[in-house]
């Protein structure tokens, strides 16, 4: 389970730059411009450009001790001509910049089910300047509808998520929606990016939106590798994916959101923090 298998690279985008439902399809034509120079193959999703949305609600304390000690725990609700699913997916997820500290922690459930544990890395542009790229190592437990009340309290949630505990010292702490906000995600699957030697990637677009406002709140392009072990991946194919990804940022600076993830964004309405996953 300290084996990464995912690379995910993320560029968050200006929540203002989606002020109707074709600027998805309009991003998705800066990609495909940027794609020949890098020899990225792209094959459109079959849906077009429909769009898909679900519900995201983080849970925390009232002072944030989950994601100050880089834990996140999330609820995702799919929705489906406008009613949610019966399954939700539950995920909680150690993000670290430090790769050695990311893997030594364990976010295996003490809860009878299916879990899927995902180790990735995740790339993000520079804090400060586009055209570059750091990385966040994240340990992913993901559940489907389990039977775990979430504002049951810290106590009961690091009974199922012991991992918690080694960071976490205030077992007794309440747990509520994080500022109180429900995020609405809009979600379209673009297509496939194809960067030879057998390395492929899904790329979506999504905007999140205060659900209960309807404000948007940020955006964001990613695509996903998955691989069987890092140091499998072929060499010139990886540079192909970096270089397009810094490529990406330059060649549409006007769209690209710098200094923070998704998450921080939700958080951040309440106060500013510093956490180690930023």
């Amino acid at each position: 389970m300290d084996d990464i298998h995912y690379r995910e690279y993320k560029i968050l985008l200006r929540p203002e730059r989606f002020f109707d439902p074709h600027q998805f399809a309009e991003y998705w034509k800066k990609v495909c411009a940027v794609a020949p120079e890098f020899k990225v193959g792209i094959e459109n999703g079959k849906e077009g450009f429909k769009r898909h949305v679900r519900e995201v609600l983080f849970y925390d304390t009232p002072d944030y001790e989950l994601y100050r000690n880089a834990f996140i725990l999330r609820k995702r609700t799919y929705y489906t001509d406008g009613w949610p699913e019966p399954e939700h997916e539950l995920v909680l997820k150690f993000r670290h910049t430090n790769l050695a500290i990311a893997a030594d922690v364990d976010v295996t459930p003490h809860l009878q089910g299916k879990a899927a544990i995902k180790f990735k890395e995740e790339l993000l542009p520079l804090k400060d300047q586009v055209g570059g790229m750091r990385s966040l190592y994240s340990h992913n437990c993901v559940l489907l509808t389990p039977g775990l009340t979430l504002d049951a309290g810290l106590a009961r949630i690091s009974t199922v998520f012991p991992s918690i505990r080694r960071f976490c010292r205030h077992d007794d702490a309440d747990v509520s929606l994080v500022n109180n906000m429900p995020v609405e995600e809009v979600l379209v699957n673009a297509g496939t990016l194809d960067f030879g030697k057998d390395l492929s990637a899904k790329a979506t677009i999504a905007l999140w939106r205060d659900r209960s406002t309807e404000t948007p709140l940020i955006g964001e392009f990613a695509f996903q590798l998955k691989f069987e072990r890092y140091n499998d991946l072929h060499a010139k194919a990886k540079v192909r994916t970096e270089q397009f990804f810094k490529a990406l940022q330059t060649r549409s600076p006007e769209w690209v959101q710098l200094g923070a993830t998704k998450t921080a964004v939700v958080y951040n309405f309440g106060k500013q923090l510093v956490a180690s996953q930023e």
